[in-house]
């Protein structure tokens, strides 16, 4: 096996961490820094434009040297340079897993059984490179000669979440492309997307390793349907284009050879927005901001890669969620991003981080007796502080917070920018610190209220804190910094499955929902009778057809 298979619970470390618990378990934060005046120090790495201050956290510097230790003990430092170096550390699928090739430098050599692949990833980024340029400056005109003013990208999961997000959070940086995303295979979707555009200049981008993808190839047939009702058969080589291994049914399609741009094996869904799965991030922002993002991404892998486990972000960000899931029990982790355009990175980290860890099987092959995963959630601040926050602070519930913000604004509207990041610090520091039974009866008391007024408010207005957060704070939102805060995510999947002792690469879990779909598909025509089911999706099935 390329990857250790240890049981993490069964390690020293583990054992020792387990006793370190138990001792700061019921230590307020307050008092941590208190103990410690150079805590907020001792507990931050400021990294090129990254200051992440994890001090914040219920822990001490024993507790990060104890989770290092596990690190070391379970060979998380092999375990990173089979990962760069093309193992076959997807061993459920056989692949290798080499997201990071695509954003390495063109001198770097890359073997994946033996070859390098890196000539053939400058490839295809060169023919990136050549089609956006055409599209963007005009040179690739539709089949009536109009330019193209809109980008349609059709996709789902991997093939539309990331390219959806990086496109959304940096459209300060847009062309003049207009871009939209498909990917429900709900026929509400595609209409309310395309009733607005003009088939003579719009581009479809068809995203699909495999070319097979139910909901990517029913939008894609039912797109090509309505584009043909304007234009002939042989329009549709200068409106469409293809992501995709699978050449014959593209071609299939009415595709041009020349506008199918290739992928990989080894490329993950959730990790291919850097492969040719970003072509519409390509066409939307230009190929320079799209060579920054990759960029900001290998700079983020050498420093992974590279640095000491004591300074290395996506290593100590992922043993901390080890700390809360495996220790505290904490089952969820919030992400809250002080920028709106960052509104759909939430989401984006959700099939990231809960599709590629959510397993509960080991590398061995047996049920894991520990928590493994986390739920990944959130929303932009200051909207989140006036819809969920309530939780967070006073709820029963231990969530651990990343808070993402940036010192500077792309707009430069300070004063809007202060405002927005005095909140960011206030909450880190109201959910540390909370607010004691003596500091509510202090203020109520200036408020002239009566006693019972005050014993009857006392209990409902006490904060507990002791909250934990990280402080991510990044000197601007460009493409690089973007770049580095998706591949510090991703970093920490790693991490996290590689202490889990789980297949982080592999998502047998979405197969099964899908397999039953295309049965019951076949029984939801009117004239069809059903199948043996539950009773309950029977009786389901049998209401919905009461519409036949």
């Amino acid at each position: 096996m390329a990857l250790k298979p240890t049981n993490p619970t069964s390690t020293d470390s583990w054992k020792k961490l387990q006793s370190h618990f138990e001792n700061l378990k019921l230590h307020h934060l307050k008092a941590l820094f208190n103990s410690n005046p150079n805590r907020a120090n001792d507990l931050t790495i400021h990294w090129d434009d990254f200051y992440v201050d994890y001090s914040k956290n219920r822990i001490t510097k024993e507790t990060i040297e104890l989770l290092i230790d596990l690190a070391n003990e379970l060979d998380l430092g092999d375990a990173i340079s089979k990962y760069f170096e093309g193992d076959i550390i997807n061993e459920t699928e056989k692949r290798a897993v080499l997201h990071t090739a695509l954003r390495t430098s063109s001198n770097n050599e890359v073997l994946v059984n033996g070859a390098n692949v890196i000539p053939e990833v400058q490839n295809v980024k060169a023919q990136i490179k050549d089609f956006t340029d055409k599209v963007v400056n005009g040179e690739h005109k539709g089949f009536t000669g109009k330019a193209i003013r809109d980008v349609v990208n059709i996709g789902i999961g991997g093939s539309d979440l990331g390219p959806a997000m990086v496109v959304d959070a940096l459209k300060y940086y847009k062309n003049h492309l207009n871009t939209y995303f498909v990917s429900n295979v709900d026929g509400d979707h595609y209409n309310e997307i395309i009733k607005g555009l003009n088939p003579e200049t719009t581009l479809f981008v068809i995203v699909s390793k495999t070319f097979t993808t139910q909901e990517t190839l029913s939008n894609a047939n039912s797109i090509k349907a309505w584009f043909l009702n304007s234009l002939p058969q042989k329009a549709i080589s200068k409106h469409f284009v293809a992501v995709s291994t699978n050449i014959k049914s593209v071609k299939a399609f009415g595709i041009d050879a020349n506008n199918i741009f290739p992928m990989k094996d080894w490329v993950g869904g959730r990790f291919s927005l850097w492969s040719a799965v970003g072509l519409s991030i390509s066409l939307a922002l230009g190929y320079d901001h799209y060579e920054s993002l990759l960029l900001g991404a290998g700079k983020m892998d050498t420093h992974f890669r590279d640095s000491q486990f004591d300074k290395n972000l996506p290593v100590i960000s992922g043993l901390l969620t080890i700390w809360y899931n495996n220790f505290f029990n904490a089952e969820s982790q919030a992400i809250i991003p002080y920028t709106q355009y960052l509104n759909q990175f939430a989401t984006y980290l959700q099939q990231g981080i809960m599709e590629s860890n959510g397993k509960s099987v080991d590398r061995s092959g047996n049920r894991v007796s520990y928590q493994t995963g986390n739920i990944i959630w959130g929303e932009p601040g200051t909207n989140s502080q006036h819809a969920f926050f309530q939780l967070i602070h006073q709820g029963t519930k231990l969530i651990p917070a990343d808070f993402i913000g940036f010192v500077e604004s792309l707009h430069g509207n300070r004063d809007h920018h202060n405002k927005l990041m005095s909140n960011y610090f206030a909450q880190t520091e109201a959910l540390m610190n909370g607010k004691t039974k003596t500091e509510v009866l202090s203020e109520l008391q200036s408020q002239l209220l009566s006693d019972s007024e005050i014993t009857k408010l006392l209990p409902f207005k006490v904060f507990e804190g002791n909250k934990p957060t990280t402080s991510v704070l990044i000197q601007k939102l460009t493409p690089e910094s973007l770049g580095k805060l998706i591949a510090f995510y991703e970093h920490q999947i790693f991490v996290q499955g590689i202490i889990w002792n789980i297949y982080s690469y592999d998502q047998f879990g979405v197969e099964l929902g899908k397999q039953l779909a295309k049965s019951i598909l076949k029984e939801l025509n009117c004239t069809a009778s059903e199948s043996s089911h539950d009773t309950s999706t029977q009786n389901l099935i049998e209401f919905y057809k009461k519409n036949c």
